[in-house]
């Protein structure tokens, strides 16, 4: 007689869980619809400042190189922003409209020197592929399991280590990114001809910009203004980007066990920033909702937590607690959450000496 499987707890909590998040997708499929008039009020009220900010950056240099480099730091806020913006319609939520968020997307990425259509598929592989062991490498911070660590020779526990220090993530690497990585389109050299078409022809219009700017202001004051500029911005998009994945109650897992479902909800954060903040940010610290259902319109998020405050709670991050995130650089599948070198090593030596132990 065939025997029916009975459901231990953990299933039974799993298959609830699996269900709650479903019930979330179609919860937030009522925020899914962008309103045209707003996205271009959004996308005026972000690029128009921030051409002024840089004009006004050149022209304060002639009464004073500090006086024009106080207007850097609003500028590169409002470049993050424009970000934002080509990150919305790289997920067709800007517009709405398939083909006005790609051109508009494209226009925003001659500024933000990226890439529409290649960055577009690397980051729509980042959802696919979110918190899922089995699927790491493109459009993420590289993160090791503990047990991978532990696999590495010296010279490429010495690399990941340096990978992972602040200056160089937060420093070198989004210089590394924005001004050499995205020219040419890495990962995704046999992907067919649009990756190449994207990046050979933002780098052309990058090109052709920046030698008309080079032309009206001279190429010092425009590197001196621009490539600041460039910088504080590209750091501060990979700080939001570490810190909406890279923090103590994140979720990684395998297949059968990865959900896309559960992983959006678990494996990203609430990165619960002040008002002007999340402002200059698009709302992107809402990212748990954002993974959720990334068709809802930026300026559309806080409404979802306004109805929904219980999605405030989950994986809330502060701007303090966040200043410690920077530490957390391997995964523990035994313990599952993310360790320390130190707390790492640590657990190995444990692990070493009961071994040890028991072997006597």
């Amino acid at each position: 007689m065939k025997k029916t499987r009975v459901s231990q707890p953990s299933d039974r909590r799993a298959a609830a869980s699996a269900d709650r998040e479903k019930a979330w997708l179609k919860i937030l499929s009522a925020y899914r619809q962008p309103y045209v008039g707003r996205s271009t009020f959004e996308l005026t009220v972000t690029l128009v400042p921030f051409i002024l900010l840089w004009a006004g950056a050149w022209a304060s240099m002639h009464f004073g190189f500090w006086l024009g480099m106080a207007l850097i730091v609003p500028a590169a806020g409002f470049l993050l922003r424009l970000f934002m913006l080509q990150h919305d319609c790289g997920h067709g939520s800007f517009f709405g409209r398939r083909s006005l968020d790609d051109w508009t997307g494209r226009m925003i990425g001659v500024l933000t020197l990226t890439p529409y259509d290649y960055w577009r598929r690397a980051h729509a592989e980042h959802h696919a592929s979110a918190g899922n062991l089995n699927e790491r490498g493109v459009g993420d911070i590289r993160t090791l399991t503990v047990t991978e660590y532990g696999a590495l020779t010296r010279r490429g526990r010495l690399a990941y280590r340096l990978y992972r220090h602040p200056l160089v993530m937060f420093g070198i690497g989004p210089a590394w990114l924005f001004l050499f990585k995205q020219r040419l389109p890495f990962a995704m050299m046999r992907s067919g001809a649009l990756p190449w078409v994207s990046t050979m022809a933002t780098n052309v219009a990058i090109a052709a910009l920046s030698g008309l700017l080079v032309w009206a202001v001279g190429t010092v004051p425009f590197l001196m203004i621009h490539l600041p500029i460039v910088l504080l911005a590209g750091a501060a998009g990979v700080w939001l980007f570490y810190v909406q994945h890279q923090f103590e109650d994140t979720h990684w897992s395998r297949p059968p066990d990865w959900t896309f479902q559960y992983a959006a909800m678990h494996g990203a954060s609430h990165y619960d920033l002040p008002r002007p903040l999340r402002w200059i940010t698009g709302n992107i610290g809402m990212h748990h909702v954002h993974h959720l259902s990334s068709r809802v319109p930026f300026y559309r998020l806080p409404e979802v937590l306004r109805d929904y405050p219980e999605l405030g709670e989950l994986g809330r991050v502060t701007i303090r607690q966040s200043l410690g995130l920077v530490k957390l650089v391997l995964w523990d599948e035994a313990s599952q959450r993310l360790l320390s070198f130190r707390e790492a090593e640590a657990h190995q030596t444990a692990t070493t000496s009961a071994s040890s132990t028991r072997a006597r």
